[in-house]
């Protein structure tokens, strides 16, 4: 529907135990709260299960390295439960780096009737968020997706779009992997009843590399203003320096000046840095950043998100 093309990882859960691709924990669950243990798993006529115990024992897993921007897709069901227990789908920082880097909650069911959907997305070394909430009969099947861009990140429902944001200073910075949540929050009253959430399969989607050109041209471009506008800056502090203070005050400026300047040079150089070529050229890049070089729509390598990208096209565009 979104042109996402073909995934590049896929999880039907056709057998009877969890692939070697996951990774489920086995400690202290959520913010210490009871224990996530592989044994909360289980794997039967194509899908997954995730079981919570009255007693908070309950599963967490992680689907192996990650990538840096693409796309990611579950489908999902979750039964009425326990008001303790959300049911999520989330990714995670490669690094381990949080909260700098990031979390994205692009599925959390914390109504216990399963009829409304967070999504969280968490930021920033003070964990700042914003969220955005559906309403969806969560009871039944239904497909949870995120998109991520080097420009938004975009969560759906059954391929509807249901919240975005496009700004770009709060994205992840680095690679982030899929991970799968049955978590206990202990409200500290009554009995807990066992509850769970099932997945019928997961699918990891890579982003094309004329879509992070983009990205990363529009980026460049940032870097280039943030020259420029240095150097005017520095140079007006020059022609702003008073006659009366002298030749050294002058000079003072002039100083000052001059290191912003080369300051804005090296904005200027990271710019060009961030469209360097970095693979095998290919054909299918856009018109516009297409010259003596081009665009690695293929590149897999998404450690960097400048991979595959030219000089050319910071002029091109």
């Amino acid at each position: 529907m979104h042109n996402w093309g073909e995934p590049n990882r896929v999880d039907e859960f056709d057998g009877t135990s969890l692939s070697d691709e996951w990774e489920p924990y086995d400690g202290a669950g959520h913010n210490g709260a009871g224990r996530r243990s592989p044994d909360a798993f289980s794997v039967k006529d194509g899908v997954l299960t995730v079981t919570g115990t009255p007693d908070g024992t309950t599963g967490g897993m992680a689907w192996g390295k990650g990538q840096q921007y693409g796309r990611w897709e579950g489908r999902v069901k979750a039964p009425a439960a326990d008001p303790s227990y959300h049911a999520l789908l989330l990714l995670w920082p490669d690094a381990e780096n949080w909260p700098v880097g990031g979390e994205v909650d692009f599925m959390e069911m914390s109504d216990s009737k399963r009829q409304s959907t967070d999504m969280f997305l968490h930021y920033g070394e003070d964990n700042q968020q914003v969220q955005g909430s559906v309403d969806v009969d969560a009871t039944q099947w239904h497909n949870w997706a995120v998109e991520w861009t080097p420009e938004h990140i975009a969560a759906f429902v059954d391929g509807k779009e249901w919240w975005r944001t496009d700004d770009t200073s709060i994205l992840p910075p680095g690679p982030m992997h899929l991970t799968v949540q049955l978590d206990w929050f202990p409200e500290g009253g009554g009995d807990v009843t066992q509850s769970e959430m099932q997945i019928d399969w997961i699918k990891q989607y890579p982003l094309s590399g004329t879509e992070t050109a983009g990205g990363e041209v529009a980026h460049a471009k940032d870097l280039a203003h943030d020259a420029a506008g240095e150097a005017v800056e520095g140079a007006s502090d020059v022609a702003r320096a008073p006659i009366a203070n002298g030749v050294r005050a002058a000079e003072g400026v002039a100083d000052r000046a001059t290191a912003a300047a080369e300051g804005a040079v090296d904005l200027a150089g990271e710019a060009v840095e961030a469209v360097a070529p970095q693979g095998r050229l290919t054909e299918g890049a856009p018109d516009a950043l297409l010259g003596p070089a081009g665009v690695d729509p293929g590149a897999t390598d998404t450690s960097d998100p400048r991979r595959g990208l030219v000089p050319d096209a910071v002029l091109a565009g």
